[in-house]
């Protein structure tokens, strides 16, 4: 660990006013969330985007989410093959530990996973095509979806329509892990899928049974 340095300075002095205002007003609060444990209703999945800032989007506190990014907010199918597998731990522990009654998965726009996605499908980053990238091989998960939006001229309606799409495939591959099929028969777990314009601050929601995302 020879290689690791010291926190940058406006990391220390942001932490240290979080310390003496936010931490100090709900000192309490914190003391309760670390002794009783966490309780949240909601996972949500989203894209480790730094302009994806769930909790300020909908206004939560420490303890009301929990939270897994990832590139593109994508979840493969269920898989139980011995390797690593970091995403579906995620989900296996919220569902099953935690018992959380709500699964989201949030896409957003401009996304550069996604964007990644398109140009290896046009031939356009043969990086990305290289059996060593993980980006590459991880947007694998989103590739099957490209042929819906293949014929799309507009690039930009091409990408918000593939973003979309990972909503979607995330869901549908959620739907293969038993433990969570078996929650949502019972009507124990709902699932939910969102867009959200970084730009605009809008949200649109997936309705599963017109397959669209409509505006909340």
């Amino acid at each position: 660990m020879d290689q690791a340095k010291p926190l940058p300075t406006y990391l220390l002095q942001r932490y240290h006013g979080w310390k003496a205002t936010s931490y100090a007003e709900n000192q309490a609060w914190y003391r309760r969330l670390a002794s009783e444990g966490q309780r949240p209703r909601a996972m949500v999945i989203s894209c480790c985007d730094s302009r994806v800032h769930v909790t300020s989007i909908f206004g939560a506190d420490q303890g009301e989410f929990f939270i897994h990014r990832n590139i593109a907010n994508l979840v493969p199918p269920f898989k139980p093959d011995g390797d690593y597998h970091g995403t579906s731990a995620a989900v296996e522990y919220a569902v099953t530990s935690l018992n959380v009654t709500h699964l989201i998965v949030l896409g957003h726009s401009n996304c550069g996973g996604v964007q990644g996605c398109i140009d290896m499908c046009q031939g356009k980053a043969p990086e990305l095509e290289a059996q060593a990238s993980f980006v590459g091989r991880w947007m694998d998960i989103l590739r099957p979806k490209y042929e819906l939006v293949a014929d799309e001229i507009d690039p930009d309606v091409q990408a918000r329509q593939l973003e979309k799409h990972a909503v979607v495939i995330s869901l549908e591959n959620l739907m293969t892990f038993p433990f969570i099929k078996d929650r949502v028969d019972q009507g124990v777990l709902s699932m939910h899928g969102l867009w959200t314009d970084i730009g605009e601050g809008g949200l649109e929601c997936y309705n599963p049974k017109a397959n669209e995302f409509h505006k909340v």
